[in-house]
């Protein structure tokens, strides 16, 4: 089984008040698909990691409070610490999901991780610029 490794986790987990907070990591993991979806759940509850998973950056936004259709319930007080998203996906891509995040004051300075499990280098090429033009 595969481990995600979480820069000073271990350290966190033994002694929160070292950091300041007793909170867990909090992630939100956005993919389409419902067995990668348990799969990155999995893997970041193994690391000791609070997980919220959508389906969807529509439904990733919604949970943020930035969706325009509803807001989430408590969203002024929500702490996501990492969102993880697939790039491939219905509707709205990964990266126009980074666009919408990094636009909002109040997760601008949230880490985004883009995955793909595309193997294709010149499309892989063009999203990293595509992303780095962004940020």
């Amino acid at each position: 089984m595969a481990e995600v490794l979480l820069p000073r986790k271990m350290e966190i987990a033994n002694d929160p008040s070292k950091f300041g907070s007793p909170d867990p990591l909090h992630v939100l993991a956005v993919d389409d698909s419902h067995v990668d979806r348990k799969f990155i759940e999995r893997l970041l509850r193994v690391s000791s990691c609070k997980v919220t998973v959508v389906d969807s950056a529509t439904r990733a936004l919604q949970y943020l409070g930035l969706g325009v259709e509803e807001k989430s319930v408590g969203f002024e007080d929500l702490k996501v610490n990492l969102i993880m998203t697939d790039y491939s996906m219905p509707g709205m891509t990964g990266y126009e999901l980074l666009k919408k995040i990094k636009e909002s004051s109040a997760f601008r300075q949230v880490p985004v991780v883009i995955m793909s499990s595309e193997n294709i280098l010149p499309r892989i090429d063009r999203y990293i610029f595509m992303i780095v033009v962004v940020i």
